[in-house]
C-alpha cells in the first residue's frame, strides 16, 4: 500500500523504517516544525525529519495540519496513513483523505491509558504490564477500534528512555502486520470497552518537581518515568537539581520530609520521605553537567538538614 506516515520524536523513527523496509510503499513523511534547542536555541530538526532526509523521501512540516495540510495530503493519493507520535490532533477531514483512513501506533493498551502520555504514565504509576496498540484513528483521542495489541513486561529499572525504545521496535513490527491484514481485507476492528478507559495528561513543569511528602517508590518512579526527559527535579535553597536515578532507602527517623540525611561521597545524597527515604543517584546539580551524586560530593557540600524545596 502505499502510505503517508506521521511522526516527530525517537518513538517514531523505528515504525517508520520497518514500514520502509517492507513491501509497502512511504510517499512522504509529515512531522512537526523544527523547534530551537540547546543553547543559543538553534532550530533543530526532529528524529523522524532527520531519517527521512537520509531516506530520500519528501518531508512536510505543517504549522497546523488541519490548516495547511488537507490539500497536500489529498494530492499524494496515497491508501492509507500511520501515526506514531506525531503531536498534532487530525481532523475528520484529514482522517477522510485516504480509502483505508488512519491507524495509530499506541504506546499503551488500549482503553488503558488514552493520551499523550501512556509511556511515562505507567512508569509513575508503578504498572507491571503494558504494551502496544495498533488502532484505527478516529476523531475521539485514542477511541477508535484496536486492530492489533501486544502486552510485555514492564522492568523495575525501565525509565521512559528504554521503556519507549522497547515499544516502538514492538509497535513497528505490530504496524506493519496490521498494514498487511488492511491490504489482505483480513484485518479484524474490535471496539474498545470504554467503561475500561483511563486517560493521560500532559506533563507540565509542576507535575516534575519531586514531592518528598510521597512514598520512596512514588518518587523513584517519577523519576524513571521522567528520565531522559522532561526531568524530575528538586530544589534547595532554590537552586534546582534535576534526577535521573534514584532508589529507595530503608530508614526512621523523625526529621521532615525533604531532609536531607546523608550528603557525602560515601554514602551518597539521600534525602527523607513519607515512608523511609530515597538515595539520589545520577543528577544535574546547578551549573554542573549530569553525573553521579557521589562524584558531585567529592568537591560540592551540601548541608544536612537542609529541607529541599524550601
Amino acid at each position: 500500500m502505499k502510505v503517508i506516515f506521521l511522526g516527530t520524536p525517537e518513538f517514531s523513527v523505528p515504525v517508520l523504517n520497518e514500514i520502509v523496509n517492507s513491501k509497502h510503499k512511504v510517499l512522504a513523511v509529515v512531522c512537526q516544525p523544527d523547534r530551537p534547542s540547546g543553547r543559543g536555541n538553534k532550530m533543530t530538526a526532529c528524529p523522524a525529519k532527520i531519517m527521512t532526509q537520509q531516506l530520500g523521501i519528501p518531508v512536510f512540516q505543517f504549522n497546523k495540519i488541519r490548516i495547511d495540510g488537507v490539500q497536500t495530503l489529498k494530492e499524494l493519493n496515497a491508501d492509507i496513513m500511520v501515526t506514531a507520535a506525531y503531536g498534532q490532533i487530525l481532523s475528520q477531514e484529514i482522517i477522510d483523505i485516504c480509502p483505508h483512513g488512519i491507524i495509530n501506533v499506541h504506546g499503551s493498551l488500549l482503553p488503558k491509558y488514552r493520551g499523550a502520555t501512556p509511556i511515562q504514565t505507567a512508569i509513575i504509576n508503578g504498572d507491571k504490564k503494558t504494551g502496544i496498540t495498533i488502532m484505527k484513528t478516529e476523531a475521539g483521542i485514542d477511541t477508535g477500534d484496536i486492530i492489533l495489541s501486544e502486552q510485555i513486561d514492564l522492568l523495575e529499572d525501565d525509565t521512559y528512555g528504554t521503556l519507549s525504545e522497547k515499544l516502538s521496535i514492538l509497535g513497528a513490527k505490530l504496524c506493519v502486520k496490521a498494514l498487511d491484514l488492511i491490504e489482505q481485507n483480513k484485518a479484524v476492528f474490535s471496539p474498545q470497552n470504554s467503561e475500561q478507559a483511563t486517560f493521560t495528561k500532559m506533563i507540565k513543569k509542576e507535575d516534575t518537581k519531586i514531592d518528598f511528602n510521597n512514598n520512596s517508590n512514588q518518587i523513584v518512579n517519577l523519576v524513571r518515568g521522567l528520565n531522559p526527559n522532561p526531568v524530575a527535579f528538586f530544589e534547595i535553597n532554590g537552586e534546582p537539581y534535576k534526577v535521573f536515578c534514584a532508589k529507595c532507602v530503608n530508614y526512621v527517623g523523625t526529621e521532615k520530609n525533604g531532609t536531607i540525611i546523608f550528603a557525602d561521597n560515601k554514602k551518597g545524597l539521600v534525602i527523607k520521605t513519607n515512608n523511609g527515604a530515597v538515595e539520589i543517584i545520577e543528577i544535574t546539580a546547578p551549573n554542573s553537567k549530569r553525573m553521579l551524586a557521589k562524584s558531585y560530593l567529592n568537591g560540592k557540600k551540601i548541608a544536612l538538614g537542609s529541607v529541599c524545596n524550601e
